[in-house]
């Protein structure tokens, strides 16, 4: 029975919600732990009490990051209350559970220095030179998600208007800028020599492809950052594709964007996402005029 009304739960955020695909499974993982932390104890998840409910999530806090126990604690509530709502349960054992609140973490930005360091240290010696060129300045110039990157198609481009189309999260798109570095980057991978190189003749949409032809994935992506740091010199620890991510939005908002023009491009529903960015950038401000201001330290 709870493995039927987890997938009627899961469906219905999909249709009438509009959920990711990412975050529907992030939510069946969540809420099978329970059921399974329910059947090791010979109980019926639809049968818990506030009490059984409250010691389950006392043992996420004890185990994984506010995080993690946040997105748990959400899925598990709304599981419940959807229960309700079906009158598939007659009361809700989460309505007095406390909700697990998110521990506020700045995003880690890499420096400039760092950003320009890894991206001008790719030659030009082949077609993945070309390729690792066009993707690192595709993540540091347009700010996008490591898996909207992927997902960029041909048809995505359009380097006359110099915009890119961008689909994020519930298939919400968004036109993005291409910059002058960008869009030399781009010109070179998809010159002969380039792109059509590493395809060998198999054919598929996706603007970035690996060294096989096939589309390059987020682990790929990843492979590719850290590789080209360490071959530039800089310590792979705290570069990743999504620090290119943090990086395009901390650096702008330094350089005097506008927070609502860094929200649009980064495709935030919440300009409240945005502004941890702000507070990143005040940081960095602080700590450089501290090391830099001769009367700082008076």
């Amino acid at each position: 029975m709870s493995a039927e009304a987890l997938e009627e739960y899961l469906q219905w955020l999909a249709v009438e919600r509009g959920r990711s695909r990412a975050t529907l499974e992030a939510y069946r993982r969540d809420i099978r732990r329970l059921v399974e932390w329910a059947a090791a104890k010979g109980s019926d998840p639809l049968a818990l009490t506030p009490e059984e409910i409250e010691r389950y999530a006392n043992a996420l806090r004890s185990a994984q990051a506010p995080a993690s126990v946040a997105r748990a604690l959400a899925a598990i509530r709304g599981w419940y209350g959807f229960l309700v709502d079906e009158r598939l349960l007659e009361e809700d054992p989460t309505a007095r559970l406390t909700p697990a609140r998110r521990g506020r973490s700045l995003p880690k930005p890499l420096s400039e220095e760092v950003v320009f360091a890894i991206i001008d240290g790719v030659p030009d010696e082949g077609p993945l030179d070309r390729r690792d060129r066009a993707l690192l300045e595709t993540l540091y110039g347009t700010g996008a998600r490591v898996s909207e990157v992927c997902g960029i198609d041909l048809a995505d481009l359009d380097l006359d208007e110099e915009v890119i189309r961008v689909t994020g999260k519930g298939n919400k798109q968004r036109l993005v800028p291409v910059g002058r570095s960008l869009r030399r980057a781009l010109d070179a991978y998809l010159a002969p020599g380039g792109r059509a190189t590493l395809l060998t003749g198999r054919r598929t949409d996706r603007l970035f492809v690996n060294a096989r032809g096939e589309p390059l994935s987020r682990q790929g992506v990843d492979l590719v950052v850290r590789r080209r740091a360490l071959a530039a010199g800089v310590p792979a620890r705290g570069v990743s594709a999504h620090a290119f991510r943090h990086s395009c939005a901390t650096h702008m908002l330094a350089h005097g964007a506008d927070v609502r023009t860094v929200q649009e491009l980064l495709g935030h529903a919440s300009i409240a996402t945005t502004q941890v960015y702000t507070a990143v950038a005040v940081t960095t401000l602080q700590r450089e005029y501290r090391e830099a201001h001769p009367r700082a330290h008076d």
